[in-house]
Order: C-alpha cells, then sequence, then structure tokens
C-alpha cells in the first residue's frame, strides 16, 4: 500500500510545491520579480544606503514598501493555492478510480451521463472540474448550454440536448440540463406553466428509454443552505477571479428562495423514479460534496479492478435519496410551516 501511495505521487508530479508551481506560474512569476528586484538593490546600493544594501533615499524606501506589500499579496495566494491542494488530496485516489471506471466504459462501449442540478453557487461546476482533472479528454465531455435560441424554443424541448449525448464509451456531464424547465424556468417566467407540467409528465419517459437502451443516467442535485449561498455570493462579488460566476440569475436565487424549494420539492416528486432516481449531495461543505459525488458515479456501474482497500460507501450525511429528501421536507414544512431547501 505504501509503495502504491509513493508511486502515485510520484506520477502526479512529486511535491505539493512542484504541483502548485505547475498550476499557479503566476505566483511563481511574482515572486521572481521580487526576489530579482531585492537581488538588484543589494549588488548595486546607492550612496547613503544602510547596511545590507537596502536604499535609503525615499523613491527606494517606497519600492521596497510596494514589493513588501506585493509580497505579502503574493503569500497570501500561495498559501491558498497549497490549502486547495491539501484538501483536493482525499479525493486523488477517487480520481485513478475514475480513469478505471472511464476505461471500462470504453472497452465496453457502455454511455454514461451524470446530471448536475441544484441552486446557484451550490459546488456544481467545482466538482465537475475535480471529477475531470485527470480523466481522458477525448472521451468526456461538459455540456453547459446557454439560453435557447429562438428556433430551438419552438422544437421539442430536449431536441437541443440530443445532439449532445453520448456514444458508446463516453462520459457526458451535463452542468444543469434539461431540468432547467423543472427548476429556474418556471421561478423566473421563462416557460408557461403548462409547458412546466408537459415537461413533468414527458421527462419520465424520456428517461426511461435512455435506461432502457443501455445508458447509465446519474442525477445529482447539490443542495446549499440559504446563508451560505448567500456568503458564496458574497465572496463573487469581490473576488476578481469568481466575478464571472454572478449572473442576473444568481442574483434573484435568494428573492425568489421559496419559489426554488417548491420546484425542487415537485422535481423530485414527480421526477426521482427506479430507473432514474435523484441522490441529494449536501455541499455547505465544497471537499466533502466533491468526494461523495464522486463515490456516487463510482457505485453507478461494477467496472473492473476497482481498489478494494478504498471506502466507496457515501457519507449518509452527505448523501441521501431523492425520497429520504421528500420525507424531511415533508416533516420540516409540517413542522415549520414551510418546506426548508
Amino acid at each position: 500500500m505504501a509503495a502504491r501511495t509513493q508511486a502515485n505521487r510520484s506520477a502526479s508530479g512529486g511535491a505539493d510545491d512542484s504541483r502548485w508551481a505547475a498550476g499557479a506560474p503566476q505566483v511563481g512569476m511574482a515572486f521572481a520579480c521580487y526576489r530579482d528586484t531585492v537581488s538588484a538593490l543589494q549588488q548595486d546600493p546607492v550612496e547613503g544606503a544602510p547596511a545590507g544594501g537596502v536604499p535609503a533615499d525615499v523613491d527606494d524606501q517606497a519600492t521596497e514598501a510596494e514589493l513588501r506589500a506585493r509580497l505579502k499579496v503574493v503569500t497570501k495566494e500561495r498559501n491558498r493555492l497549497r490549502a486547495q491542494l491539501a484538501q483536493d488530496e482525499p479525493l486523488r485516489p477517487f480520481q485513478i478510480e475514475l480513469l478505471k471506471l472511464q476505461h471500462h466504459l470504453e472497452m465496453e462501449r457502455i454511455p454514461m451521463m451524470v446530471l448536475f442540478e441544484g441552486r446557484d453557487a451550490s459546488g456544481k461546476g467545482g466538482t465537475i472540474r475535480r471529477m475531470t482533472r485527470f480523466m481522458n479528454e477525448k472521451r468526456y465531455r461538459v455540456v453547459a448550454l446557454g439560453k435557447p435560441t429562438d428556433t430551438q424554443k419552438s422544437q421539442w424541448y430536449f431536441q437541443r440536448y440530443v445532439p449532445h449525448f453520448p456514444a458508446g464509451g463516453e462520459v457526458v456531464l451535463f452542468d444543469r440540463s434539461w431540468y432547467n424547465r423543472a427548476l429556474v424556468e418556471p421561478v423566473l417566467g421563462f416557460c408557461t406553466k403548462r409547458e412546466h407540467r408537459d415537461f413533468l409528465k414527458g421527462v419520465v419517459g424520456f428517461e426511461k428509454d435512455l435506461v432502457r437502451q443501455g445508458t447509465v443516467l446519474v442525477k445529482l442535485y447539490f443542495s446549499v443552505d440559504k446563508e451560505v449561498q448567500q456568503a458564496r455570493f458574497e465572496r463573487r462579488k469581490t473576488d476578481p477571479l469568481r466575478q464571472w460566476k454572478l449572473s442576473e440569475v444568481d442574483m434573484q436565487a435568494q428573492e425568489y428562495w421559496d419559489d426554488f424549494t417548491t420546484m425542487k420539492h415537485r422535481m423530485l416528486e414527480r421526477t426521482s423514479t427506479d430507473q432514474s432516481p435523484w441522490t441529494i449531495v449536501r455541499s455547505n461543505s465544497k471537499p466533502k460534496a466533491r468526494l461523495n459525488a464522486m463515490k456516487v458515479i463510482l457505485n453507478a456501474i461494477n467496472y473492473a479492478d476497482r481498489d478494494k482497500s478504498l471506502d466507496f460507501k457515501p457519507d449518509p450525511k452527505i448523501v441521501i435519496s431523492g425520497a429520504d429528501e421528500l420525507a424531511r421536507m415533508d416533516e420540516e414544512r409540517d413542522r415549520l410551516g414551510r418546506a426548508p431547501g
């Protein structure tokens, strides 16, 4: 076991610092800039500089202060990246298992689809990125469709999704799917009540045919608390690297929280079946959600060479069935007078 762990570390590129440097060249460049600038000041001190080569005049002191400020920012970013690497370390054995799963699907010519649904800022995209980090990019696709065109609006609702379906041996991950019509569209008025009802009637048969014809279909709903969602939105507002994630729909998510809850309940009640059940992933903790979502996907099919030393059982505090989530929501509604998220 120790030898295998060491081999995995070697295959991944060595120590944390090496992986961090490879993943964040801009941080390394900032460090290099600081080092080279300080080195230049030390090698070519100006007249009147104190011991150690740091210039004494005002301009040079300002330069030093600026460099120290930059170093503080870069150090903070480095520590954040290192913390993220440590956070992702438990995922590595399961990322290896995902490669085995992918190989098995390819050898057996089995198509697989994974639907990632949930409220905004519930962690869908981050989970997808970590799932696919080491996968064979020739055999998987991530699909995140934008708003339908006028032509698509006039077509059969599922038609724009079908061209993205997997062939045998492929994995397709939908970052939001046809279930937009069960959640976002009815809440924000993007579909009529009749269109919503027709979808709920038709989707069960649609998915039943997919499964009957051999597609492995996994439906994940990422569930986040209202307060956690709000905190993540606030971070998006202030973090330049995350501001692109903040959309007009996001800004309405808190306002329409109860409406989204109602649609979630209706969706689970009408579309979680024996052939294509919903699995709920509690995502207040992103690391736990990512790990357990991977386990759910790995358990969807009995692939070859599974590592028997790993614990593939999802945490029951993180992963629950759609039926259990419905029962919980009904119980909370009776107790509080409204359904929770």
